[in-house]
């Protein structure tokens, strides 16, 4: 049985290793594929199972790839993949539905704790001389903002929104959420739900925590950043998608937002002309929250249990039944 990973290096860049699926097949692993549907084609040629992470796999792809019965996102997403053109042809397609909780929660307050006390902007004075050459024993170069008594705001509070939420009222916030879908599990830790403009109109920090769905493609947007308070800290680490960057950048430029923390953005790697590397105040990452070695193995772990899963006959975690 022939297995191909499309997009191998961001999952093991070398500190993993694919032993456990080289046991389930003849396995070829490319660490990166051009988003080219004749080149995804030819690599994926006659094989039955195929691993991706990003490379996308559209309509054109599986129609030209007919020994191909299964499909491994190397994620939780899966909007790379057509699943209902997968789910029309049969193609059973699996995703790793909860890896990064505490590593994507972990990072998400690290980037608030970056808008407020803007740590590695004073390692840098330090070692640029400010220090030394100051008349004070001490200096911030910004205003430190306390958070304990704040409202930290979550648009989704799932399985990585609830460890926000714990680490978030583990520095003294109170935490409200607005989620289609609220969880016994995320008010038994004392999390409010709230409904949307409510959520806009009392955060002093919003999180944003949700996959991306049709409703809140482009949700932080110009409308709904003016029903939040005057210097709101915006954090994502979720999808770029979410946020119309140009509205979120003249919002920073203005003060309206006073720092946004990201780690995603609209097109990815980021573009030169994205509006939000010359907006004020703007932390942006690449992409990274997800990344730790322990996050990346857990994801190993379960696609290899989703492909024995699938060869047995019984495939699970399947997001196009």
């Amino acid at each position: 049985m022939k297995i191909v990973i499309l997009d191998g290096y961001t999952e093991n860049p070398g500190d993993l290793s694919w032993e456990e699926l080289e046991k389930l097949g003849e396995l070829t692993v490319y660490d990166r594929t051009p988003y080219d549907d004749a080149e995804i084609i030819r690599r994926i040629g006659d094989a039955e199972i195929v691993l991706t992470n990003k490379t996308p796999i559209g309509r054109a792809v599986l129609d030209a790839c007919p020994n191909l019965r299964f499909i491994a996102v190397l994620a939780t997403g899966f909007n790379v993949i057509d699943i209902d053109y997968a789910r029309e042809k049969g193609i059973p397609v699996s995703n790793v539905p909860n890896y990064g909780g505490y590593s994507v929660s972990q990072f998400s307050i690290a980037l608030m704790l970056e808008c407020c006390l803007h740590i590695g902007h004073h390692d840098r004075t330090v070692h640029e001389g400010k220090w030394e050459n100051n008349p004070d024993w001490c200096y911030w170069d910004y205003p430190l903002i306390e958070l304990a008594g704040m409202t930290y705001g979550l648009l989704g509070c799932g399985r990585i929104g609830i460890h926000t939420a714990e680490a978030a009222k583990g520095l003294g916030m109170h935490v409200i959420a607005f989620d289609k879908y609220p969880s016994q599990a995320a008010k038994d830790i004392g999390v409010e739900f709230v409904e949307l403009d409510e959520l806009f109109a009392r955060s002093d920090v919003l999180g944003l925590q949700m996959p991306l769905m049709d409703f809140n493609i482009g949700i932080i947007n110009r409308e709904n950043i003016a029903k939040m308070k005057d210097g709101v800290i915006i954090i994502n680490n979720s999808r770029g998608q979410m946020v119309v960057e140009q509205d979120l950048a003249d919002a920073l430029n203005s003060g309206k937002v006073a720092f946004a923390g990201l780690d995603v953005v609209s097109t990815e790697p980021i573009r030169g002309d994205n509006p939000l590397l010359k907006a004020k105040n703007c932390i942006i990452t690449p992409h990274m929250s997800w990344g730790s070695q322990g996050s990346r193995r857990r994801i190993m772990e379960c696609t290899v249990e989703n492909v024995r899963a699938y060869q047995s006959g019984e495939p699970k975690n399947v997001v196009n039944k």
